[in-house]
């Protein structure tokens, strides 16, 4: 089971990434608190470990500047936590043969079967708008047929139970803060945690 971290936005985040090497580290460019500047983002990408990949997390972008900041090496993998739909995703991967995550909020089945046949390589579900914190309900969840990432809510009092789901992914980013920023010592516990699983 892989492991994200999500919203970073600080060089300490980058730092306490790199103590721990996550799977993945993400990146929202997309309105948040979390958001960042395409300029801090290149500059927070260069200081990333190599061993840990960059995900950029959009909602609503052009598929030309989803594809250049790709093609660029800024970022490995795309995530879509807006309205995109198939036909979005396929002038994306005209553009790139980067890797698509594609997020469902506000998860029921009839919205992950839908998701599921967007042609996006990996689904995200979360209970709500990125960054909401909110879980939901977990036994909604089909079996899955392609790899997912599960979010929301997620911290240390939760992991061991979505683990049990076996999801490809845990992606935490309000789970691993503390009044609102990134705390290092909350990001060691949670992939020790997961690493345990």
């Amino acid at each position: 089971m892989k492991i994200k971290i999500c919203g970073l936005s600080r060089v300490r985040d980058i730092l306490a990434v790199n103590a721990c090497k996550p799977d993945y580290a993400g990146f929202v460019l997309a309105p948040s608190r979390r958001r960042v500047s395409v300029d801090t983002l290149c500059e927070l990408r260069g200081m990333l470990e190599n061993a840990v990949s960059a995900v950029g997390v959009f909602a609503d972008e052009t598929p030309e500047n989803a594809a250049a900041l790709l093609n660029r090496g800024v970022i490995d993998i795309a995530q879509l936590h807006g309205s995109e739909d198939a036909q979005y995703i396929a002038r994306l991967r005209k553009l790139t043969d980067k890797p698509i995550i594609k997020a469902v909020c506000g998860v029921t089945p009839e919205s992950i079967e839908n998701a599921r046949n967007m042609g996006a390589d990996m689904l995200l579900l979360d209970g709500a708008r990125g960054g909401s914190g909110k879980s939901f309900d977990w036994s909604v969840i089909p079996r899955l047929d392609m790899p997912w990432f599960l979010a929301g809510g997620l911290d240390e009092s939760n992991l061991a139970d979505a683990a049990k789901l076996a999801p490809y992914c845990l992606d935490i980013s309000g789970g691993a803060e503390t009044d609102g920023v990134k705390d290092p010592e909350k990001i060691r516990i949670l992939i020790e945690k997961a690493r345990s699983l």
